[in-house]
């Protein structure tokens, strides 16, 4: 029974995803100019160097343009980046989507400590708590599914990680479609879990 719930949670999850982004085609190289201000958090080719701001840099365009929309928009709350986007119009977004997305991601280090049990959650979920792999939405290797709009988490600074799984746990975070289906899984994670997690995360390629 867990299975098929968890089956069919991912199966709404991705209609959601994927149709909720964008259909604007974007430009990577106008893109590069109109990055001026983001290069400041996030660093000019999208690999920030703070642990609290994500990187971008190989990020999935259609991801990133939803992010984008939805930050402007106050779907999501992201008090550093407060009427930062209002200025841009839907092309700007997208052609800084396909900036960021055309360069390529740095990766970090996993804590040799959390290694077995964050490679055993991501690779295997947990049936027991009904939690499902987090490779059905993000891959093996941690790439995502650019297509349908799941994020690239491989490389990603543990530090943001964890602060988005408990933001998405603890309702923070919405604006993961009408299914919920983040908020759904993160609230079956503990704060060990999720610290396992983002730590492998940080290290995966």
């Amino acid at each position: 029974m867990n299975k098929l719930l968890v089956s069919l949670l991912l199966t709404l999850g991705v209609t959601g995803v994927a149709n909720a982004a964008g259909n604007t085609v974007g430009d990577a190289a106008a893109g590069q100019a109109k990055t001026a201000v983001c290069g400041a958090c996030h660093n000019p080719d999208g690999n920030s160097l703070a642990p609290n701001f994500p990187k971008l840099a190989g990020q999935g365009e259609k991801y990133l343009e939803k992010q984008l929309h939805d930050i402007k928009s106050g779907k999501r709350t992201v008090l550093e980046m407060t009427g930062m986007l209002a200025a841009f119009e839907d092309q700007d977004l997208a052609d800084i989507a396909a900036y960021f997305a055309s360069q390529k991601g740095s990766v970090g280090a996993a804590d040799p400590a959390l290694v077995k049990r964050g490679e055993a959650l991501f690779r295997g979920g947990d049936l027991q708590k009904g939690l499902p792999a987090c490779t059905g939405c993000h891959a093996p290797n941690g790439a995502g599914i650019a297509a349908a709009g799941f994020p690239h988490l491989g490389g990603q600074h543990a530090t943001y990680v964890a602060k988005q799984l408990t933001n998405f746990r603890e309702g923070e975070r919405t604006n993961d479609g009408d299914a919920q289906t983040m908020r759904t899984i993160a609230s079956k994670l503990s704060n060990k879990d999720i610290e396992a997690l983002s730590s492998y995360i940080q290290g995966l390629h």
